[in-house]
This record gives C-alpha cells, sequence and structure tokens, in this order.
C-alpha cells in the first residue's frame, strides 16, 4: 500500500452560548487536519483542534512540511514515518506547538488508514485491554462564566443522568471566590462524587500553593495544571506542599517532558493529549512509561474523545475518559457515544476521526 496524495483543511464550528476558564472565552473550535488517500481506495482522516484560533498556522505546517513527504509512503509504517517526518522539516523551526499538533494529525490519520485496513476499530487493532465500557467524567457543567447557581443545577443534572464525576473550572483573582464556587457543588453533588478542579496554568507558586490550601478540605481527586506547564521544578514543590493530586500534561508536548515530570514526582495523574503529543504513536509511549511509574492516565479531550476513546481501551492504566458533550450532533462521522456515565465502545473501522460531509460543507473556512 502506498499513499498517493493528501489535501489538508480547516473547518471552524461554533460551540453554542460560549464557555470560558482562567486564560479564555471560547466560541469557536477550529479542526486542522488532513485526509490522506491510497492506491488501495483507503483513505484516512487526521485532525487536531484549536480554540478558535491558530488553525490557519497548523495547516500551513501540513501543507508546506508534511504532504509531499508523505507521497510514496507506506502507511503502514506508521513509526518510520513518525520518525522521518519528526527530524524533517519541521523539527528545524519548532519541536513543540504547532508543528507537534501538525504531526498529531498525520499520525492520527495513518493510524485511521491501518484500522480501516484490517476492519478493526482502533482499540481493537492496538490489542485492546479491556472490552468493558469505559468511565467518563464531564467538565461541561464546571465553565468559569457560570454562576454559582449555574454550576450546582449543572452538577445535579449530570448526576442525574448517570455522571459520577465531574470537573470544574478554578483560577479567579481570588481564590476565596474558587473555594466557595467549589464548596457549593461539593454539597450539591455529595460525597460519593468524584469532583477535580482545573486552573488552565493560571497561577504561580505561591498563588498556587495558597489555592491548594483552601482547596484541601473539599476532597478533590486532582487539581489540574495549577501552573506553568514546562515549570517542572514549581511542580514538584507544589506536589510536596499539598495533599490533593496535581494532573496535567495537555500542553506537555514531548515524551521526555512527560519522563522528567514522572521522575521529579511532579505529576500524579498524566494528561497526555494525542492532537498535541504528536499523533497516537508517541501516546501510546507515555501512556507506557506512566504505566511503568504507577500513574494512572486521563487524556485531556483535546480529539473531543474520538481517539482517546480507542486508546484508553488499550491501556491498563486508565482511570477516567474527559468528555466535554458540546454539541447533541456532534461533527464526526462516528460520534462517540455516551450512556450512564460510560463511554460505550466504538464498533466501525478506524479511528473514529472522519467528519461528516454536512460538517465539511457547513464549516470548512479552508
Amino acid at each position: 500500500m502506498k499513499i498517493t496524495g493528501a489535501e489538508s483543511f480547516l473547518l471552524r464550528v461554533p460551540v453554542g452560548r460560549g464557555i470560558a476558564d482562567s486564560m479564555q472565552f471560547v466560541t469557536h473550535l477550529e479542526f486542522a487536519g488532513l485526509t490522506v488517500a491510497t492506491d488501495e481506495g483507503i483513505t484516512g482522516t487526521g485532525y487536531t483542534v484549536t480554540v478558535g484560533h491558530g488553525g490557519n498556522v497548523i495547516q500551513e505546517v501540513i501543507d508546506s512540511l508534511f504532504i509531499d513527504d508523505l507521497v510514496g509512503k507506506d502507511p503502514r509504517d506508521v513509526r518510520e514515518v513518525w520518525q522521518q517526518l519528526y527530524f524533517g522539516k519541521a523539527h528545524w523551526i519548532g519541536r513543540a506547538g504547532a508543528t507537534t499538533m501538525a504531526q498529531s494529525a498525520v499520525d492520527i490519520a495513518l493510524w485511521d488508514i491501518n484500522a480501516k485496513a484490517a476492519g478493526l476499530p482502533l482499540w481493537q487493532l492496538l490489542g485492546g485491554a479491556r472490552h468493558s465500557d469505559i468511565p467518563i467524567y464531564n467538565t461541561h457543567a464546571g465553565w468559569l462564566n457560570y454562576s454559582i447557581e449555574q454550576l450546582t443545577d449543572e452538577a445535579r443534572k449530570l448526576l442525574d443522568q448517570g455522571y459520577t464525576a465531574l470537573k470544574m473550572k478554578v483560577g479567579l483573582p481570588d481564590s476565596r471566590e474558587d473555594r466557595k464556587r467549589v464548596e457549593a457543588v461539593r454539597k450539591a453533588v455529595g460525597d460519593g462524587a468524584l469532583l477535580m478542579v482545573d486552573a488552565n496554568q493560571k497561577w504561580d507558586l505561591m498563588q498556587a500553593s495558597h489555592a491548594a490550601r483552601l482547596l484541601e478540605e473539599l476532597d478533590l481527586a486532582w487539581l489540574e495544571e495549577p501552573l506553568h506547564p514546562d515549570d517542572i521544578r514549581s511542580h514538584r514543590v507544589l506536589a510536596g506542599r499539598t495533599s490533593i493530586p496535581i494532573a496535567l500534561g495537555e500542553h506537555v508536548y514531548t515524551t521526555h517532558a512527560f519522563r522528567d515530570y514522572m521522575e521529579n514526582q511532579a505529576v500524579a495523574v498524566i494528561q497526555v493529549d494525542v492532537c498535541r503529543i504528536g499523533g497516537i504513536t508517541p501516546w501510546l509511549e507515555v501512556a507506557a512509561m506512566a504505566n511503568a511509574f504507577n500513574i494512572r492516565v486521563c487524556p485531556h479531550a483535546g480529539d473531543l474523545m474520538q481517539v482517546h476513546q480507542h486508546l484508553v481501551k488499550v491501556i491498563p492504566n486508565n482511570w477516567l475518559l474527559e468528555v466535554i458533550p458540546i454539541w447533541e450532533k456532534g461533527p464526526f462521522k462516528h460520534q462517540i457515544r455516551l450512556k450512564d456515565g460510560k463511554c460505550l465502545s466504538p464498533t466501525e473501522p478506524g479511528a473514529s476521526s472522519e467528519f461528516t460531509r454536512e460538517a465539511l460543507d457547513e464549516f470548512r473556512v479552508r
């Protein structure tokens, strides 16, 4: 099998009423990616996601640095292709950020081809470790632009829908206000539900230490992205100061950085993102490394759960899958299926990364 060509795309999809964390207010998501064609008629789709800006940069990387080098390659040699692209043209202009996100899209597309060629959903192609449905946690009820009343109402609704794990955003200028909001949600959901908080890198070490002290009594499953993701030392210090487990990974772009976090005991939950780490190939490496350190993996939903729903089924150290059900009907051909607080196992061949024709027609901007 040989790759005969590829075409990039950029979709811009509205998220409805808008959502906010401590860093930004989001009205659209961008899907930058490509479709790869082969001489056997099998196509693969891969993508990455931005919060409404920068997708054009990622598309330019795909077009200028990757597509020409894909033609003629065998998509079954996915790991060899990954190495060639990583140490190719893009290596010299950036080994993280837009270049890595673009390579994520390429790698996902190649794995999509391989799963379709085998006639299997990706998780089975990769030798799925479990057939049971995956427990999930919901982030969509906890945005920072919600009032306390909205937070508690949404949290109760999710409990009624079968969810037992929820995440909410923190990072207000006054951490005492964060404490009030988290305490209100904890009272609303009771002691039986898992509750996580996410600061989205808002704090420095002093602020994070203070906020953690205020939140410790509320029985949190983890404190996510409290600090700048490149600052491993400060995460190690914070981890030693608080009993709340530290979670991070959505803005960590290399296996080496994840290794350093683990070796420094600076992280308790790994949230590696398939759309940012460089694709499925390095994602599996990070997950295996975490297993060797006896650390759980709960991936960030940067892919809108489409690919991660496969990957969490092939590792023994997954705990939960994050879901952000923004749309009743999403843009994907085989949309993730949720029921009673769990993600149902995908059954269609491929990586669940293909978009509907309707979404491509309506939302494509390039």
